[in-house]
């Protein structure tokens, strides 16, 4: 299974960093990767593969809103399965 992170605020160093270590610490395996910087304002989005997560999603993404939440920034992580139902037409 895959997931969708999210992430968007103000540009400072190590934001991939960051991301990616929590990631890393919680056996989310980054597929893809695109992230840009608009003047100030960063953004990116990763693709995840959540199959060998040593919690359960939801415990994830909480963790990772956490992240964002002390560093400033809107950091989101949602599953594959709802990213396609509200995309679908």
């Amino acid at each position: 299974m895959k997931a969708v992170i999210t992430v968007t605020g103000k540009d400072s160093v190590g934001i991939i960093a960051k991301v990616s270590a929590l990631c890393a610490e919680y056996d989310a395996n980054i597929v893809d990767i695109t992230q840009s910087v608009m003047q100030d304002y960063f953004a990116m989005i990763m693709l995840v593969e959540i199959d060998s997560l040593k919690v359960k999603f939801a415990d994830f993404a909480d963790v990772i809103k956490k992240l964002g939440d002390e560093k400033g920034l809107m950091i989101s992580a949602v599953h594959e399965d709802i990213f396609n139902t509200m995309h679908h037409i």
